[in-house]
């Protein structure tokens, strides 16, 4: 029979032929055939089912075979015997290797034909054995799986007792040798099959021997922690995180998180491999387990594995919202690690980018399950939004793109953002400056957040886009000195030619910080200013007096020092100290500092009764401008007792204190009447210098005792700018007291910023009229030295404005003719804005925006828009009252407007560490676009028209420089080293990063530092820029 059957596969005969016949080859199985018949059948069918050369030559075996076990099974018991079963498995088949799937086909099939014969038990003992050995070969997924199905139709081939924990764990590191490089969706979906079928054999085991379970999970996390760069575990072990029971959580999580001999880089690395299973379709509860290590680790305070893993994953974890497969496990994870994450914008900002693409693409799939998920995708952004406000740059077009899907209320993100929060943010974090992937485009350089740092920050991108500022500090010649102004000039330098994409200026904070001023806290942007201004200015003077007393000697050769009498002219770039400068005759004594941004302001008392005038003349180095009482919606009354409608906030460059006397620019108490300015919204800084310089009505119990009058009388004070600063600084007083609630609050006003404005100067014809400042008032008797602005206010008390306008009407006629004082116009143009996010002065972010000027600063440049044509004040000097109070210039009287693409770039967003291009456009819109966005210092430069020398500026001392002063060989040698020092960090972390450690990402901070707050962190309880009001211990803000 078995000649028969060899030579009719071998025959040429067709195929319904042959099936004939093969049809009574297995009919006359029932008859009787001898042993030798049988066995020489078996063999031929055994040959034709693993060395058959088609699919109906194995068919027709596997036909025969069945056909004759079960009608002569002592014969197949005595042919499949467990040495020729021990052969297949050891050595294979005639040519057929012992790794082919075919073999394990062939048992399987032959252990079904033996299952009910005594003989089969010697068979399971081999296969027990010999699939521990194969498994330990680590199989290929095709024989695994085929094996697999082997080992669930016959449970008593699976290795029992140790043997089974040993096969177990070796079934698992099989797995993880699993890969697949195929790109066939047929071949992918093929790869899915097997690797299920050996983790379903894996479940059925830990089932059926619950002992397996736990040693095969230590080899999971063994396999998974392995820091071996020559050895990547496939995803494919994500199959097996939906069999393990999920009330093992707690307990395991709890074990791998607090055992010590688990180090930090082996977790990071097996936390790095969980998060890759989401990519793994069809597995379940990945999430629920890389959320649930991840509250673990947070637990136990392993904050650097956190930051490390979050910024590592966040844009492959994001990658996987695109795979509807994957999808919703994938916003699990991703929600929990950005919400958690909130110690800084960096891991939100890194997936930013990708935002708008996938919105349009949830838009457009056409799925019925997009749209729910996209709401839930919207939550999230907004969330993180709020959580990381005050950077309108990367958000913009991203509220543009979900403008119109619903926003979560505040309190539900407050309450998200709580319940998210790393269960303890303190000082432990060791996170240091925020990874740099590079000088940002715009070719500036940011400055790290040490820590509640961004008041400094935003005040430093200030000053440095003041650019004669900046280039006259750069070539002030300070070699050998250990100033302030020496530190400032080495942050400036290193601002310029850095090559690092943001510079810490950990050395500058130092020594600059006011001594009041806690470190790691939220501080006020201005009042540091002007602390740093003083500073300078003092320190300065200092220098001068101690030049002066020095014998007029010819100096030894030394750059740090030089005789007076020499050049010092800052273009000839010899200047050896401060105080050398300072001293020439053309600049009477003044400071850098007074020069840049020094005026004098003169307040006048008149009395109403006499005319008799008194007037005092201050410097000062900014204005404060207060919010009109009624134009602050919700803000308190004028009567509160910190309110400000009119403060002059002068430093101690005149000496005074920066809080004001009683009785002089102060709130007045609730009997002062002010001549409100007109209302009507919205607000421009022009309304509020105006608002300052207006007139205010001094009575009853606030009344003024005239000395003439030997009595209190009702009396106007006035205040009006005598010298204009070179740039002016303004300070809109936004934080303010309530005394209901015992809080500061922000009004959050809009205030439209106008690029170009005027300010009215009186100055005077006669240069020794006034000297330098005096504190004692001056006493005039007539009052040709008053100075009425009530026209251009809004009158409260319309019969009071009339008489007063009638009494005073007189005197601006006879100051005009008198020729005592000269009503100039003098323009400004827009530099800088420093804006703060937040709700509170104890809370929050500031970043700044300054204006990109390439060449002299303030000069006439015909691309800038900001220019002014040299008609833009009337020919006569003598403006009007109107024309001369501040006022902003309209577009139509600069030059033309550029195109777009160069708007764009005229402006540059300073954050921090980043640094980007953005338009004054972008400036204007920010609080209607970011409601708690407001402008709070601002900077304008002084604009020189052709013919017009106002005030013997910078201009006339030979301050402007029109390119950037050479760098001095300390301050290269400096950059140099640090630029050497840079290269060697880059070089370091890329190594780090192949290596795979712990720290890639998150630098420590050096020991020393009282800076300890994680960096970006701007107040210690804040609702970051976007407000939030939090009052959570735990919670720190950006």
């Amino acid at each position: 029979m078995d000649k028969i059957l060899e030579g009719l596969v071998s025959s040429d005969h067709s195929v319904p032929v042959k099936r004939a016949i093969v049809k009574k080859v297995v009919e006359a199985a029932e008859k009787e055939v001898t042993e030798e018949q049988c066995q020489a059948l078996f063999t031929l069918t055994t040959r034709l089912i693993l060395l058959g050369e088609d699919a109906f030559q194995r068919q027709i075996g596997f036909q025969v075979l069945e056909a004759y076990a079960r009608y002569h099974r002592p014969e197949f018991e005595r042919f499949f015997s467990k040495d020729f079963v021990l052969g297949l498995l050891q050595q294979g088949y005639v040519q057929l290797d012992r790794k082919d799937p075919a073999i394990i086909d062939y048992i399987h099939c032959c252990l079904r034909l033996l299952i009910s014969c005594p003989s089969v038990l010697d068979i399971f003992t081999v296969v027990q054995v010999e699939v521990l050995r194969m498994v330990c070969e680590r199989p290929q997924p095709a024989l695994c799986a085929h094996l697999s199905t082997l080992l669930s139709d016959f449970v008593q081939c699976i290795p029992r007792d140790k043997s089974g924990v040993l096969f177990c764990q070796q079934l698992v590191r099989t797995i993880s040798y699993f890969h697949c490089f195929a790109s066939q969706e047929r071949e992918l979906r093929e790869y899915v099959g097997q690797v299920t079928k050996v983790s379903t054999l894996l479940q059925n085991i830990w089932k059926a021997d619950p002992a397996t379970l736990l040693p095969s999970l230590q080899e999971v996390f063994a396999i998974i922690s392995s820091t071996d760069p020559s050895f990547d575990p496939s995803i494919a072990l994500a199959s097996l995180v939906q069999h393990i029971p999920v009330q093992m959580i707690t307990v395991l999580i709890k074990s791998l998180t607090t055992d010590h001999n688990v180090k930090d880089a082996s977790m990071t690395k097996a936390l790095c491999r969980m998060i890759d299973w989401l990519s793994w379709p069809l597995a379940q509860h990945v999430d629920t387990w890389v959320i649930a290590l991840l509250k673990g680790l947070a637990a136990v305070q392993k904050f650097t594995i956190l930051i490390d893993v979050t910024l590592l994953k966040i844009e492959l974890v994001f990658s996987r919202l695109w795979y509807p497969i994957v999808r919703q496990g994938a916003l699990a994870v991703l929600s929990h690690m950005l919400l958690s994450f909130q110690h800084s914008p960096e891991a939100f900002h890194l997936v930013v980018p990708h935002v708008v693409h996938l919105v349009q693409s949830l838009r457009t799939d056409g799925l019925t399950t997009s749209k729910a998920f996209l709401l839930q995708f919207t939550e999230l952004i907004h969330c993180m939004m709020y959580q990381y406000s005050g950077f309108p740059d990367l958000y913009d077009h991203i509220l543009e793109a979900i403008k119109d899907l619903p926003k979560p209320g505040e309190e539900k993100i407050k309450l998200v953002l709580n319940q998210s929060a790393w269960t303890s943010q303190s000082n432990s974090f060791a996170s240091g400056p925020l990874r740099q992937l590079g000088k940002s485009e715009t070719g500036k350089t940011g400055l790290v957040n040490l820590g509640n740092t961004c008041f400094l920050n935003s005040i430093i991108q200030t000053l440095f886009m003041a650019t004669d500022f900046r280039r006259h500090v750069l070539s002030l010649h300070l070699n050998g000195s250990n100033t302030l102004m020496k530190k400032l000039q080495l942050l400036f330098a290193f601002l310029a030619h850095t090559q690092r994409a943001a510079y810490a200026p950990k050395n500058f904070l130092e020594v600059s910080r006011p001594p009041w001023f806690n470190a790691g806290s939220q501080q006020d942007c201005s009042e540091y200013l002007r602390f740093l201004l003083d500073r300078l200015h003092e320190e300065e003077k200092t220098l001068q007096v101690l030049e002066s007393v020095k014998p007029k000697v010819a100096p030894p050769v030394d750059t740090s020092s030089k005789d007076p009498a020499g050049p010092t002219s800052p273009e000839n770039g010899d200047e050896s100290s401060l105080a050398p400068a300072e001293i020439k005759p053309e600049d009477d004594g003044r400071t850098l500092i007074e020069r840049a941004f020094g005026g004098k302001l003169i307040t006048g008392i008149r009395c109403m009764q006499c005319n008799g005038i008194s007037e005092k003349e201050e410097p000062f180095t900014d204005l404060s401008l207060a919010f009109c009482p009624s134009a602050s919606q919700g803000g308190p009354q004028p009567e509160g007792p910190s309110e400000e409608p009119k403060v002059l906030c002068q430093g101690s460059v005149n000496g005074g204190s920066e809080v004001p006397e009683p009785g002089s620019a102060k709130a007045p108490a609730s009997n002062v009447h002010f001549v409100p300015v007109t209302n009507e919204p919205p607000l421009s800084v022009p309304d509020l210098v105006n608002y300052f310089l207006a007139p205010e009505i001094l009575d009853e119990e606030n009344a003024y005792f005239c000395e003439k009058c030997s009595s209190l009388q009702r009396a106007e004070r006035t205040m009006k700018v005598v010298s204009a600063p070179e740039y002016l600084i303004l300070t809109l007083l936004r934080f303010s007291y309530d005394a209901k609630c015992h809080v500061r609050r922000k009004i959050l006003d809009n205030v439209t910023i106008p690029p170009l404005m005027r300010l009215p100067v009186h100055a005077p014809l006669m240069p020794t009229q006034c000297s330098s400042c005096t504190s004692s008032p001056l006493q005039v008797d007539s009052p040709e030295s008053s100075e009425n602005l009530a026209k251009k206010l809004k009158p409260s008390q319309r019969d009071e404005e009339e008489e007063e306008t009638e009494r005073i009407a007189g005197a601006e006629q006879i100051i005009n003719r008198g020729g005592e004082m000269s009503l100039q116009s003098v323009p400004y143009v827009l530099s800088s804005v420093v804006m703060h996010s937040g709700i509170s002065s104890e809370s929050g972010h500031y970043y700044s925006y300054g204006h990109n000027i390439n060449g002299a600063d303030g000069a006439q440049h015909p691309a800038s828009h900001f220019a002014l044509k040299e008609d833009l004040g009337n020919d006569d000097p003598e403006c009007s009252l109107s024309t001369c109070s501040a006022l902003s210039i309209p577009p139509e009287q600069g030059a033309a407007l550029p195109n777009s693409g160069q708007e764009a770039r005229d402006w540059l967003l300073f954050n921090d560490s980043r640094v980007t291009f953005t338009s004054f456009q972008s400036v204007q819109n920010i609080t209607n676009r970011f409601p708690k966005d407001t402008a709070y210092v601002l900077m304008y430069r002084k604009q020189e028209l052709p013919g017009q020398n106002i005030n013997g500026g910078l201009m006339a001392n030979g301050m402007r420089l029109s390119v950037e002063p050479p760098l001095q060989k300390e301050l290269l040698d400096a950059i140099i080293k640090d630029n050497k020092l840079y290269l060697q960090e880059q070089e370091l972390s890329a190594r780090t990063q192949a290596l795979q450690a712990p720290s890639s990402s998150c630098s420590f901070r050096p020991n020393g530092s009282d800076d300890n707050n994680p960096p970006g962190s701007c107040g210690p309880s804040g609702g970051g820029g976007g407000g939030g009001g939090f009052n959570t211990i735990s919670r720190l803000v950006f």
